[in-house]
């Protein structure tokens, strides 16, 4: 109830909250003090900064300048929120004080602190004052108006506030011009039709300055506290910043960290990025969504529906400030209460991911600089020799002609064709790269791409009305437009002629941020404030043009610089749609740029990374922050992109890349080969047999897929989602959960034989044998020989599993094992979702099986709650119980008699059942 007792001092001390609905104040009256300068507790902590400051003047002899007026001693460090943001900038007191704000020099920024603002924002600096609030048949809308003009050009005087209580758990404030329309970003969100009854939020607002202050009903705990720093809303400068109820905050992509974010003054910068993953930079894509870990436990969520650049500055307070360049503020706040569900109410809105193909589960290998298409089919036929499992063969762009999109190689890849008809013979899957940029120099009527693009004006054209001309692979390139419809037809059309010569089943479309070798154009950009805006936030480059095309080229929806964040997710639309209309079956994309809802249309790899043990280890907290995106079919460059690997290092990621969700080994040209048969016998076992216990497991992975899409459940999740009051599991990022059931620790680290991962309170089993493990919640170190994954499936749960072959198609032929891991309760379930693993919308029109697992009272049960004809093809044929306390005197079938073993370790295994999956069975042991 702390969060309580602060907001109740806040008001004591002078700070105006109103309910929501209540009359504004009567007119006249004075402007009151923000909500955060009237705590006791902040009282105590403004002496002692006060005392700091006076002392560390007279020991520098005065040094730091004149004393700050006393409104601004009032201000404790870890709550000075920055009034001057710009980098590359030293500033003064001159510059601070000319936009109204405290300037407050410390020289312990030399032992540490070099993050606190000197220039940070009074208690009373102007903001915008609630003048109406009215109710509405969703929720309300208010009048906010600014009376003294704020610090950046073409400030906004009034704006418009609407809320709605679309859900009970989800609230909805957004915040724009209230006199003209300003650019919103083009994404399909539900549209609510009545107000929520029961909402376990209660939403109050400060008048004067205009503040939002969301509470959890449950706890009291103030999940949003606006009323910290001064909203301000320019047209290129749009900033409003809260106070937040704990330190454990995740999300906020594409960032290179690790999974829980430092607030020690971390900035954090959303514009797509060509850069390799490197820590503080923009990367490829922009998700503005965080999750919040709350003391006790319960979670919420906040989304800023806004695609400019834009950067978010965490802070000890701990608090959090967005700061966009355009759009609007359009928050969605989501209260869980628990972290799954936080991520399925923001699923809600951006969209549910799409069902992937049963194969795009499988493994993929692919390099840049395989040279020709025969070499990339020895690779094929080497992996086959060995019997090592693979589903599907890439290629990167050489298989182009000059690196031009829609071609081929005539020369070193004229086998192409044979090659993927050789892979559809083996129940194998081709994929090939594409990159948006089409070569704009080829003679004219020689290179249709291009031509016909440019016939139908589909580019993006500079400010005078010509295609905007970037340098990538092949050259000189134009950009698609895909934010025009027309566009997307154009691109079928280009993906149906190349079909026609290779008949591909996925696609993996790269560059797309999109990426520009140049910076802008060939003529560089236009001089103006798209392209060098007022306030440009901390990108890699200090430009918005840096490696990627000018902010201000002109597109069918928008400018670029409303558009730059989408470019990749408009592209994986227009590729899945087109895919599916081509091959008539779900389609598999994989795209490097992600924005929110890319799930519904592809996957994603964290990008160029390298071949280092760091970078192992930052692909567990990447994949886990998208699987919060609502991207759960993602992974990295198993082994590493570039640089060379080592046998050890390669080993150890195999076993961690099986299992990612989507699982690909991928490497650079001109470095040694990675694929596992270029190893030794001993390594080449040990990935072939990690590569198998994934393929076992795919019974279960494929159901976990039809929960995220049905539902918006996580895949590969963080052990905190299962273990929300557990506080040891919030910050664990080297371990990670599928589902709610297994467990994986992998070896992060070189030259070991051990791993120490935390096991979480409760009952464990090892995955292979079935020991038990009763954990009260602890680090455990365990044996981790070079072949060995560590891998422990929770007490409670069923995994279908199934005999792996080398192909999920083999696979998919071969009876189930059903593993039982029971409780301490000697309770368990699970479930299988299974259909024909290819077809468009499978479930949607009904043509699945879906069968429930449960164990009660020494009885398992298989209850058959939706049936289709693919289920009469799969058998049961094993059922393995663990932790059975006593050997049973016998085992009956469906009250018939069964043969079993019993070790000692508490195993019961009962073979050859022979049940089909269609029907329903029970299986009793006495």
């Amino acid at each position: 109830m702390k969060s309580y007792q602060k907001l109740r001092t806040a008001h004591a001390a002078g700070c105006r909250l109103e309910e929501e609905g209540a009359a504004p104040p009567p007119a006249g009256r004075g402007r009151l003090a923000p909500c955060w300068v009237g705590s006791g507790l902040l009282l105590a902590a403004v002496l002692l900064s006060t005392v700091t400051v006076w002392v560390l003047r007279q020991v520098s002899g005065g040094w730091l300048g004149p004393t700050p007026p006393p409104k601004c001693l009032l201000v404790p460090e870890s709550q000075r929120f920055d009034c001057y943001p710009e980098r590359r900038v030293v500033v003064t007191q001159e510059l601070c004080e000319s936009r109204g704000c405290c300037f407050i020099q410390s020289p312990l920024q030399a032992e540490g602190k070099q993050g606190v603002p000197w220039c940070f924002y009074p208690p009373d600096f102007p903001s915008y004052a609630l003048e109406s609030l009215n109710q509405t048949a969703l929720g309300m809308v208010g009048v906010l108006v600014r009376r003294e003009k704020a610090y950046y050009p073409r400030d906004i005087e009034r704006l418009r506030l609407d809320v709605e209580f679309e859900t009970d758990t989800r609230l909805h404030i957004k915040i724009t011009d209230a006199a003209k329309p300003r650019y919103e970003v083009p994404l399909d969100v539900p549209r609510v039709t009545r107000r929520a009854e029961n909402p376990i939020y209660s939403l109050n607002f400060s008048w004067d300055p205009f503040g939002v202050l969301l509470q959890r009903k449950a706890t009291g705990a103030v999940l949003l506290n606006t009323t910290v720093a001064p909203l301000i809303f320019a047209d290129q400068f749009l900033q409003i910043s809260t106070s937040l109820p704990s330190r454990f905050l995740y999300g906020l992509g594409e960032h290179r960290d690790s999974l829980l974010h430092s607030l020690d003054w971390n900035t954090l910068t959303f514009w797509a990025r060509d850069v390799s993953p490197t820590e503080s930079f923009n990367l490829y894509g922009a998700h503005p969504f965080y999750l919040l870990m709350e003391e006790g436990g319960n979670a919420h969520g906040v989304f800023l529906l806004n695609s400019n650049a834009m950067e978010v500055a965490l802070q000890p307070a701990p608090g959090l400030t967005w700061r966009t360049i355009g759009g609007v503020l359009d928050f969605y706040i989501f209260l869980g209460p628990d972290p799954n569900m936080v991520i399925q109410q923001y699923q809600q809105v951006i969209g549910f991911p799409a069902m992937p193909p049963i194969w795009a589960l499988g493994f993929h290998l692919c390099r840049w600089g395989y040279g020709s298409s025969n070499e990339t089919w020895q690779t094929v036929r080497a992996m086959r020799n060995y019997q090592i499992p693979q589903d599907a063969q890439w290629n990167d762009i050489d298989y182009m002609d000059g690196y031009r999109d829609f071609t081929l190689d005539s020369q070193k890849f004229t086998s192409l064709p044979s090659l993927v008809e050789d892979l559809h013979k083996h129940g194998q899957h081709y994929v090939m790269i594409l990159d948006p940029g089409i070569s704009s120099t080829s003679p004219r009527g020689s290179y249709w791409p291009f031509d016909e693009g440019l016939r139908r004006g589909l580019f993006l054209n500079t400010t005078q009305g010509q295609p905007l001309i970037g340098q990538v692979w092949p050259g000189f390139t134009a950009f698609p437009d895909f934010s025009n419809p027309d566009t997307h037809q154009w691109w079928l059309e280009n993906l149906q002629h190349f079909y026609a010569h290779v008949p591909f089943d996925g696609v993996w479309i790269d560059m797309n941020e999109p990426s520009n070798f140049m910076d802008g154009s060939e003529d560089g950009c236009p001089p103006g404030e798209l392209d060098s805006p007022p306030y440009t936030p901390a990108v890699l480059g200090d430009s918005l043009s840096a490696k990627t095309v000018c902010a201000s080229a002109e597109q069918k929806a928008s400018v670029h610089y409303n558009l730059h964040n989408l470019y990749g997710l408009m592209e994986a639309k227009a590729t899945a749609s087109a895919l599916a209309r081509i091959r008539g079956k779900r389609p598999f994309l994989i795209s490097r740029s992600t924005f929110p809802s890319q799930g519904r249309y592809s996957g994603h790899w964290l990008g160029d990374n390298r071949s280092q043990w760091k970078d192992m280890y930052y692909s567990i907290p990447g994949l886990l922050s998208f699987s919060l995106f609502g991207v759960p079919l993602v992974g990295a460059d198993i082994c590493g992109f570039s640089g060379s690997t080592s046998e050890e290092l390669c080993t150890r990621w195999m076993q961690l890349g099986a299992f990612y969700p989507f699982s690909r080994n991928h490497n650079t040209q001109n470095e040694q080969a990675q694929d596992p048969t270029a190893f030794s016998p001993a390594a080449r076992t040990a990935m072939k047999d990690v590569l198998l216990t994934r393929y076992s497991l795919l019974p279960f992975l494929y159901t976990l897929f039809h929960r995220a899409h049905l539902q918006g459940d996580t895949v590969a999740r963080p052990l905190f989602f299962e273990f929300p009051r557990d506080v040891a599991t919030w910050e664990l990022d080297r371990q990670f959960l599928w589902g709610q059931s297994l467990l994986v620790t992998p070896v992060l680290e070189p030259g070991v034989d051990s791993v120490t991962g935390y096991i979480p309170q409760g009952m464990w089993y090892d995955f292979y044998t079935g020991s038990s493990l009763n954990s009260s919640g602890e680090m455990l170190k365990m044996s981790a020989p070079l072949e060995h994954l560590n891998l422990h499936v929770r007490g409670g749960s069923i995994l279908p599993t199934q005999k792996p072959g080398t192909t999920t198609g083999v696979t998919r032929g071969n009876p189930l094992r059903l593993i039982v891991a029971l409780s301490s309760h000697a309770t368990a379930w699970g479930d299988l979702f299974w259909d024909n693993g290819e077809s468009l919308d499978t479930f949607e029109k009904g043509n699945y099986s879906y069968v429930v697992f449960n164990v009660t009272q020494d009885t398992f049960t298989s209850t058959v709650l939706h049936a289709s004809t693919e289920a009469t093809k799969v058998s049961v044929g094993t059922l393995s119980i663990f932790g059975v306390q006593k050997p049973p005197s016998k085992v009956l079938l469906n009250g018939q008699e069964k043969p079993f073993s019993y070790l000692d370790n508490q195993v019961l295994t009962v073979s050859d059942l022979g049940m089909s999956l269609s029907q329903g069975f029970s299986l009793q042991w006495l």
